[in-house]
């Protein structure tokens, strides 16, 4: 029986008494093939993934979580009935706001690849986000047990503010109103206070480390008895620098008293449970800061006031007694009697004075004698007086001195002159000359000295030569 599709469709079919003759088949061109290698096949089935699958929306429960240390996170995508493999680089793993783990049901959002040295299809997840509660509370409540597990939010390690701070410390922006607002209260209840201001960045990315920095630094400052770090109100992303971590440590870590005043009073924040008091506005803390001045000043009026109440209850009381006494009859007249011995007191005080004045002076008129003869014998004007003498005979023994060697260097020059008028070699140097014998021991002083053939010296006024006599006359 013949196929149907052999047919034409506008063919009517044949008889079945009539078979046809029989079809010799057409032979079909074989197409040469192509065979695929095993990374050729996973490019492809890679780059139809890539372009049909570029960006998905995944939900499902998160295990197998880890980070290696490349920095990146691999995780396994489960539902009830399936999985896939995921993978989050660490270039985006570090904008994620909670901590990826085990049980979580999330909702990934990424491209599905390839993993081609196993064949494997995966998810390369670019964001990640908690199903059902936001990414930014999740971490905030990570961040906060794993904080609480280690102590960080005792009441025990809670640092009571100074009663009288002479410096304090502000981290925050120069450019927002937490600042001015910090400044005014302090300038206005604690205008002796020495404020020392650390700039930072706070909010956006980077924000968390800049606040650290700046902690770390003021809490080095010589003398800084507290510190203010905070802002002003925003949106959670807007104070999200303060549940950093880095930031929850550096509170944790600073040397004096830290005091978090970050938004509004609505607003809570990891950094509100590390530090040592939280302020509900950047103007309470600075409130907050001369509370504790306030007081102290309080209770100095308190006690001043007690003081002086009673010191006047016992004025009081003595000068009850003291009426008393006086009512009593056996103290009658005494006041006369007192007043005679005052007037008698008074005449000899008088005298008294009289007597030590006149003493007194005659002492002095003594002084002053013993002064004059004193000074007559004074070292220091007997050693001032053999000063002057001795600086007088200096003069002179100097102005002979100079006399005499004048004196000496003019009788030297003239004997000079005289003696140069007489020597030998002043005739010497107008062209004469001294013969002597061959030996030096004698002066030729006449032709019959020497003889023909001998040697002879002659000295002349510069240098000397040595000649042989040829004749002589």
């Amino acid at each position: 029986m013949s196929d149907l599709f052999d047919l034409p469709f506008e063919d009517e079919e044949p008889d079945a008494a009539d078979p046809a003759p029989p079809v010799a088949p057409v032979p079909t061109p074989v197409a040469a093939r192509r065979v695929l290698t095993v990374t050729e096949l996973t490019v492809k089935v890679r780059d139809l993934l890539e372009t049909e699958f570029a960006e998905v929306l995944v939900e499902g429960e998160l295990s197998n979580t880890k980070v290696w240390n490349t920095g990146h996170l691999y995780f396994t995508l489960k539902d009830g009935s399936s999985q896939i493999r995921g993978v989050v680089f660490r270039t985006a793993l570090r904008y994620l706001k909670f901590k990826p783990v085990d049980g979580l049901r999330v909702v990934a959002r990424g491209r599905v690849s390839v993993y081609e040295p196993k064949g494997e299809y995966q998810l390369v997840c670019e964001y990640m986000e908690p199903q059902g509660l936001g990414a930014l509370q999740l971490a905030f409540d990570q961040l906060r047990k794993r904080l609480q597990d280690e102590g960080l939010f005792d009441a025990a390690r809670k640092r009571p503010l100074p009663a009288l701070p002479r410096k304090i410390g502000i981290v925050t922006s120069l450019d927002g109103a937490a600042i001015r607002d910090i400044i005014k209260i302090l300038q206005r209840r604690h205008a002796n206070a020495h404020l020392i201001i650390r700039p930072t960045r706070v909010q956006g990315d980077g924000a968390a480390l800049e606040i650290a920095r700046s902690l770390r630094a003021i809490g080095r400052v010589t003398g800084v008895d507290v510190v203010i770090v905070g802002r002003g109100g925003g949106s959670i992303e807007d104070l999200w620098a303060f549940n950093e971590e880095a930031v929850a440590r550096a509170i944790a870590e600073c040397p004096v008293p830290v005091i978090s005043a970050v938004g509004h009073e609505s607003d809570v924040t990891i950094a509100d449970f590390v530090a040592d008091l939280r302020a509900p506005t950047p103007s309470a803390a600075a409130e907050l800061v001369v509370a504790a001045t306030d007081e102290f000043s309080s209770r100095i009026v308190a006690l001043s006031d007690r003081l002086r109440a009673a010191a006047r209850g016992r004025v009081q009381a003595v000068s009850r007694r003291v009426h008393a006494a006086d009512s009593r009859p056996s103290f009658a007249g005494y006041r006369g009697r007192l007043a005679m011995r005052g007037r008698r007191a008074g005449d000899l005080a008088h005298a008294l004075d009289r007597l030590i004045r006149a003493s007194l002076l005659a002492r002095e008129r003594r002084r002053q004698s013993l002064d004059r003869q004193l000074a007559a014998f004074d070292p220091g004007r007997q050693l001032s007086l053999v000063r002057a003498r001795l600086v007088a005979s200096t003069m002179r023994l100097a102005g002979a001195g100079r006399g005499r060697q004048q004196r000496a260097t003019a009788h030297l020059s003239t004997l000079a002159a005289q003696l140069d008028t007489l020597s030998p070699l002043a005739v010497l140097g107008r062209g004469y000359a001294v013969c002597w014998t061959a030996d030096g021991a004698r002066v030729v002083r006449a032709a019959a000295d020497v003889a023909v053939g001998d040697t002879v010296r002659v000295t002349l006024s510069e240098g000397k030569i040595t000649a042989k006599v040829s004749g002589t006359e």
